[in-house]
């Protein structure tokens, strides 16, 4: 009983159906599908009489007879049997009198119940109801082991959908930085925010030393979800490194990660590797940064002044990465001062869908970031999260997060280290 998962209560289903059946094969007024536990036998399905009334102990009576035989069981007129004499059924409503019941038996041997057809006239059994009434019970046992192995399947797909959500964070993980490096007069904070947790996203971010003084970082969101899109954003990822310490001229970076995924595709039938990204060089000077920023398809990057105002700062003419031929790559350069900020991000921020139902853009986002007036890599990261968690269920697709910022007391006390970190939400 416990290894097939019956239910707690009777249920309207194919046991129903067996009960009717086998009423109208022994031309009987009343059938049941009965179970029995260690101590009493309850019924699942009747026919022709309460659900209720044919609940008993197992010790003795009807189908405590026919369990103790575990053949098929005729009693031809009931009163006149010491065996099923004093059942309630026999003594009582509805007074039955013939009674046959095939057993209940599990691929394993074990008798758990029966198919009972009951008449409140004394008869004899046609063999070949008889044998009907067999393959009802046997029926009932398909049925109990269909339950058994869905409630198998349900447990192992539970079970390979936890391990599936545990490798794709792990994955996700691999993906990413595990921490930002610290920049000399630089605060750096970057965020992954996952739709869902089972499913690898194609978001990435970096921020790495190149030669001398400079600093490399980019941003960016490849096509596609699951595996194939981290085998991408691998390859991405270490492309872009890889190209900028060769050349870390940001149109001349985004040029070798176009020519890297056009020969990754190589004029295959299946839909060519793509991505969009956004890639910069920093570089210290007098108290700030000048940022050289190069965009291929990617949503405008943020400037929050420390003065207020949010500018965009927009490559014009960048165009898709790895899809087209002879694709156009644009810069531009820009600086952040004491105090400034600078925001990268993905367009599942900015594609998301606010109360009325269109979506954020980037002139929406902007306008946010200007009304909260975040101050610093930190307080912006926690300002788009905010903004995030506002939207809720708006937010369709993965958004990454990168913010850069000058912190005011670089220029005053150049001794305290400036504070870098990366988040996970």
């Amino acid at each position: 009983m416990h290894r097939h998962r019956l239910p707690d209560a009777p249920s309207q289903d194919v046991l129903d159906r067996v009960a009717t059946l086998a009423a109208r094969i022994f031309r009987a007024p009343m059938a049941s599908v009965t179970f029995a536990d260690d101590e009493e036998i309850r019924c699942w399905a009747a026919h022709g009489m309460p659900v209720e009334a044919h609940h008993g102990r197992r010790a003795a009576g009807l189908c405590a007879t026919a369990l103790a035989r575990g053949e098929v069981c005729v009693i031809p007129d009931a009163p006149a049997d010491p065996r099923v004499a004093a059942d309630p059924l026999v003594t009582g409503e509805p007074g039955v009198r013939f009674y046959a019941a095939a057993p209940i038996v599990t691929p394993g041997g074990h008798r758990v119940g029966s198919v009972n057809v009951m008449d409140t006239r004394p008869r004899q059994a046609d063999p070949d109801d008889l044998d009907a009434l067999r393959d009802l019970a046997a029926l009932v046992t398909g049925e109990l082991e269909l339950r058994l192995a869905a409630a198998h399947t349900v447990a192992v797909e539970r079970g390979l959908r936890a391990d599936a959500e545990r490798l794709a964070r792990t994955l996700q993980r691999t993906l990413l930085p595990p921490a930002l490096p610290q920049v000399p007069g630089l605060s750096a904070a970057a965020a992954y925010h996952p739709v869902s947790v089972d499913e690898v996203g194609g978001d990435f971010y970096d921020l790495f030393p190149l030669d001398g003084n400079r600093w490399g970082f980019f941003l960016g969101d490849v096509c596609g979800k699951g595996t194939d899109a981290a085998v991408l954003t691998s390859l991405v990822r270490y492309t872009l490194r890889a190209a900028a310490v060769y050349d870390p001229d940001p149109c001349a970076v985004l040029a070798n990660l176009d020519a890297v995924l056009q020969q990754e595709h190589d004029g295959r039938a299946a839909p060519p590797p793509y991505c969009t990204a956004l890639f910069g060089v920093l570089e210290p000077d007098a108290g700030g940064f000048a940022v050289t920023l190069a965009g291929g398809g990617h949503p405008p990057a943020l400037v929050v002044r420390a003065g207020g105002g949010v500018e965009a700062v927009h490559p014009e003419g960048g165009q898709l990465i790895g899809i087209l031929r002879n694709p156009r790559f644009a810069q531009v350069t820009t600086r952040l001062e004491a105090g400034d900020s600078l925001l990268l991000y993905t367009d599942g921020l900015t594609e998301a869908r606010v109360g009325t139902g269109a979506r954020l853009d980037e002139e929406g986002l902007a306008a946010y970031l200007a009304a909260a007036a975040p101050t610093g890599a930190d307080d912006l990261l926690a300002t788009v999260h905010k903004l995030i968690a506002t939207l809720g269920e708006g937010v369709s697709d993965d958004t990454a997060v990168l913010a850069l910022s000058v912190p005011v007391r670089a220029t005053t006390v150049p001794s305290q280290e400036p504070r870098c970190s990366t988040t996970t939400v």
